[in-house]
């Protein structure tokens, strides 16, 4: 990825880009290289150092939590464009909690390196702003993360993650296995394959191998209220 090509992305994802000098900018392009990941690869756990910042050029990356007892619970999900700031934790103070990154679909990772983005976030406080404000908003997801598989009967939880899904995709076809479902609601794979039964035999989707095919969204809706 060519430096002009490095400054038009840091440009659209960073709102501080227009107020760091050009010595500044310089430093974040030529510490930033892209590096491309498989599905299913692990690109961040709490085992190793942190990598840096990421930015999603292509793909889709995941963030959980695991248990020593091996259970994930998915925090959020990554996508072309977004910016995971915890593979940076180093950068971070006050971040004691580990957390794990792999790879969705195959993918295109910009990363920019934890040193020197710690020494700029340091001299720039727009940069600090903005990554408080990021750090802020993957707060409030991972809230509502915890208070879903806390408090959140699963018939909610399904019905709500296959309509943020559809809306997501903007189609009432979602291309998703029970297993992946499972790992991004934080529930069993048995507990959601019998949920989706149920769902089909009301009529509110219809399911085939891969797909889940939504037919009946107001009913699904009445689940998720």
């Amino acid at each position: 990825m060519q430096a002009k090509d490095k400054g038009e992305l840091f440009q659209q994802t960073f709102s501080f880009w227009g107020k760091l000098n050009e010595n500044e900018k310089q430093i974040m392009i030529d510490n930033s290289f892209n590096k491309i990941y498989k599905s299913g690869e692990n690109i961040f756990n709490g085992d190793v150092n942190c990598i840096g910042v990421l930015i999603v050029r292509s793909g889709q990356i995941r963030t959980f939590m695991l248990s020593e007892e091996g259970r994930e619970v998915t925090l959020f999900r990554l996508m072309q464009g977004e910016l995971c700031i915890l593979s940076a934790s180093c950068v971070l103070k006050n971040i004691t909690f580990n957390v794990n990154i792999d790879v969705v679909e195959d993918s295109e990772i910009i990363v920019i390196r934890s040193k020197e983005f710690s020494r700029l976030m340091e001299e720039n406080i727009y940069i600090e702003n903005f990554f408080s404000k990021v750090i802020a908003d993957r707060f409030s997801k991972t809230m509502w993360v915890m208070e879903q598989v806390l408090f959140m009967k699963f018939d909610k939880r399904l019905a709500l993650f296959l309509i943020n899904e559809s809306e997501e995709l903007n189609s009432n076809i979602i291309s998703i296995t029970h297993e992946q479902i499972a790992k991004y609601t934080s529930s069993a794979r048995e507990v959601v394959s019998r949920m989706l039964k149920y769902f089909e035999k009301e009529n509110i989707i219809k399911m085939s191998r891969g797909k889940i095919k939504i037919v009946d969204k107001k009913k699904l809706a009445e689940y998720a209220d």
